[in-house]
């Protein structure tokens, strides 16, 4: 009789382990089910018909600017919205063992950030001496709150709270008197916006570039990097982060995209008396490249002119040629 209580406890204790690891398959099952529903890039979508559907939908006119403004909240939303929702400051399982969406979404951030800050501190503005639009210069704090914050306020609050000033801002565009919003769609402001685009498109293609490795001139006085003999360093991404820097540029370019489409809408009058409709065109074109379906189920990183593809430089190659026909347009919107 005292044979069988030892016999009973340990029938128990290997049913215990039994449950356990089930328990604890189901769990990564789960969680590797989730990491690959919410491992998914939006879509694109039209910022002229989403003005026209907004304007019907809010009981308002399509006027200047309203494109612009509301394709940017679009594109804010979508990174709160989209499946899986806002992943960059997930704490807990799935969202804390991903990386390529949380670089996608930083990358669309960087451009809602600088489009932001171009509406408060340009579009809406006659001159230097202007006062700013009260709703921009809430936004485009906000839209500066660090990506990864999940303490209160957490980056979604605040990001929405951004959305709502430009929903308040775009639905005062037009209307007359002192509380009424405005949006110029001059050449002028529109040049100074792309030179900032240039350069975040310029930095990403380097970047990119570098995932093969690059040889540079040492122009930094501090750097600690070796130096070789002619003078050239070696800059190489590491291979830890070479689909990090992949997928930032894709959430960037996805993200100007719809701001340059938005931009041949409300625009439209500016790029014909500067006959450069069709050299947005050509950027909208080669930007539509940098988001064709990665054929993959990893970034391959080959060597130039090896037998496996390499997704970073072609990456960089839409890029640069987006960027070298951002710099001709801009100087076709600086000519008189």
């Amino acid at each position: 009789m005292n044979d069988a209580i030892p016999a009973r406890g340990g029938k128990r204790s290997h049913l215990y382990i039994r449950l356990g690891t089930l328990l604890l398959a189901v769990l990564l099952l789960t969680i590797g089910a989730l990491m690959w529903w919410w491992d998914h890039e939006p879509g694109p979508f039209d910022p002229a018909a989403n003005a026209r559907e907004a304007a019907v939908r809010t009981n308002r006119p399509v006027v200047v600017g309203s494109a612009i403004t509301r394709t940017l909240a679009r594109v804010s939303a979508t990174l709160l919205d989209k499946r899986g929702g806002y992943v960059s400051n997930d704490k807990l399982p799935p969202g804390l063992f991903m990386d390529n969406v949380p670089n996608w979404e930083f990358g669309v951030l960087v451009q809602v950030r600088d489009l932001s800050k171009a509406l408060r501190n340009d579009f809406s503005r006659s001159q230097t001496q202007s006062v700013e639009d009260v709703d921009l210069a809430a936004a485009d704090p906000l839209f500066s709150s660090p990506n990864d914050r999940w303490l209160l306020p957490s980056s979604e609050s605040q990001y929405r709270k951004g959305i709502t000033h430009l929903d308040a801002y775009v639905a005062r565009l037009g209307e007359p008197g002192s509380g009424g919003a405005q949006f110029y769609a001059r050449a002028d402001n529109l040049a100074d916006w792309l030179a900032v685009v240039e350069k975040r498109l310029g930095s990403l293609s380097q970047r990119l570039s570098a995932s093969a490795g690059q040889a540079v001139l040492d122009t930094d006085p501090d750097s600690t990097a070796e130096v070789g003999a002619d003078g050239l360093v070696i800059m190489k991404t590491p291979w830890t982060q070479i689909d990090d820097v992949f997928y930032e540029a894709r959430g960037s370019t996805w993200a100007l995209l719809h701001f340059l489409k938005a931009v041949e809408v409300d625009f439209d009058r500016v790029l014909r008396d500067k006959n450069a409709l069709v050299s947005l065109r050509q950027i909208i074109r080669e930007l539509e490249e940098t988001q064709a379906p990665l054929g993959s189920p990893m970034v391959l990183n080959g060597t130039p002119f090896g037998f496996f593809a390499n997704h970073s430089l072609v990456m960089a190659n839409y890029i640069s040629r987006a960027n070298a026909a951002i710099i001709d347009l801009r100087r076709l919107l600086e000519r008189g």
